[in-house]
């Protein structure tokens, strides 16, 4: 489902297994999880597991994904990505830094998010412009959980250029439907807080499909 929402240049994989194989980690990344329980070590291989294969389609060998500051993949050298991981679903997207500046994706189980939730993720236009039932609006599409997943993906692709946070309040997201009634579209993410080297709106892509619902946003250069 995420090779969908990119172009052709960037490679995807991605996966609804919840475990591989033993063995599918080097050593380096083994490291980073030796003390943390069966759940964040499957998450972690299943999505490096999804990293190599998006490395294959670069052509690229396989290497160590390691992590930086605020969990950031550290990627070989002229490369730029994102992984992403829930339950039911596991991704990585990955190109070359000559065909974008960045970017980020990220996948989450479709269903409402948790009460109260809503609220403090989102901003007073998002509530207006998003949430009401539009005239085609069969209910089908939880918003608030593509709200959640669009501003993941923004802070992921924000993040490693800028090595700052982004709250949830500093981004405004509209999302436009790309046939009435369907579940897949494009996404606008407004900055509120701006940063000279990214543009003020970032745009990307959203599609739910069997029970996931996953936003990506891709940067271009210039």
């Amino acid at each position: 489902m995420i090779e969908r929402l990119f172009p052709e240049y960037v490679s995807c994989a991605a996966t609804r297994e919840e475990t591989v194989p033993d063995g599918i980690l080097f050593p380096e990344e083994e490291e980073l999880v030796a003390r943390s329980v069966p759940k964040r070590v499957n998450d972690f291989a299943t999505a490096r597991a999804c990293a190599r294969r998006a490395m294959a389609g670069l052509g690229l060998p396989p290497v160590p994904v390691l992590r930086g500051r605020r969990g950031v993949p550290l990627w070989p050298e002229g490369i730029i990505g994102s992984l992403t991981h829930c339950e039911g679903y596991r991704a990585a997207a990955l190109t070359r830094a000559t065909d974008a500046l960045s970017l980020g994706i990220d996948a989450e189980p479709h269903a409402p998010l948790p009460s109260g939730v809503r609220d403090l993720i989102s901003l007073p236009s998002e509530r207006r412009w998003n949430f009401p039932p539009a005239p085609d609006d069969d209910g089908a599409l939880h918003w608030d959980r593509l709200l959640f997943s669009a501003k993941e993906s923004v802070f992921k692709a924000w993040f490693p250029i800028t090595g700052t946070e982004l709250d949830f309040d500093e981004a405004d997201i509209t999302f436009r439907r790309a046939e009435v009634g369907g579940t897949e579209g494009t996404l606008s993410a407004r900055l509120l807080r701006t940063h000279p080297a990214l543009p003020p709106t970032l745009r990307g892509r959203w599609r739910v499909e069997d029970g996931i619902a996953a936003t990506a946003v891709l940067v271009p250069h210039g």
